[in-house]
């Protein structure tokens, strides 16, 4: 065993405070019931182990953003509704909670008679609502959450860069368009 290499690790979360329940963190499977037991039963330290909850698979509901809102998170044909955070086609919590706080800022400004433009797409709000209102295929949009493949390249000025240097690229890129988005 000392020298066998692991190709898969669980993780398991303390779910009560007892500490007598634990949650298997991420686990979604097809597989059935019995078939989840005899495989999570083979792993080193959960072979006596009893299951109070076993996996599944989630679906997410969500609209086909790109062609049902206009960038400012409105139903194109009825611009006085608004959507916000996961329906919209985001994937994640920090994803869901920044589209609610963007609709809510939005709406707000309308309100008060303003009109607040999107986060530009160099930044993380902003890739994403490009991707959901438009930046996405619309007949396979599937939720996405934020990555680098969500915004506009970077300039390879100097050759090609490393990972690290095209992150932080990107990074610094994003912090300068969001500051300005602000003022």
């Amino acid at each position: 065993m000392k020298d066998e290499k692991p190709y898969a690790v669980v993780q398991l979360r303390r779910d009560n405070k007892l500490g007598t329940l634990y949650n298997i963190v991420g686990f979604q499977t097809k597989m059935k019931y019995g078939a989840q037991t005899s495989v999570l039963n083979m792993i080193p330290g959960l072979e006596n182990a009893s299951f109070a909850r076993l996996g599944g698979i989630h679906r997410n509901t969500f609209i086909n953003s790109p062609t049902l809102l206009d960038d400012r998170m409105r139903l194109r044909s009825r611009p006085n509704i608004r959507f916000a955070g996961q329906i919209t086609g985001v994937e994640g919590y920090v994803e869901s909670a920044a589209m609610g706080l963007l609709a809510g800022r939005m709406a707000a400004a309308e309100l008060l008679g303003r009109d607040l433009l999107p986060p530009p797409p160099e930044t993380a709000t902003g890739a994403l609502i490009t991707h959901i209102t438009g930046g996405a295929e619309a007949k396979t949009f599937q939720p996405m959450n934020v990555n680098f493949g969500l915004f506009p390249p970077i300039d390879a000025k100097g050759g090609r860069r490393g990972r690290k240097d095209r992150y932080k690229a990107y990074t610094d890129r994003a912090k300068d368009a969001f500051t300005q988005w602000l003022s």
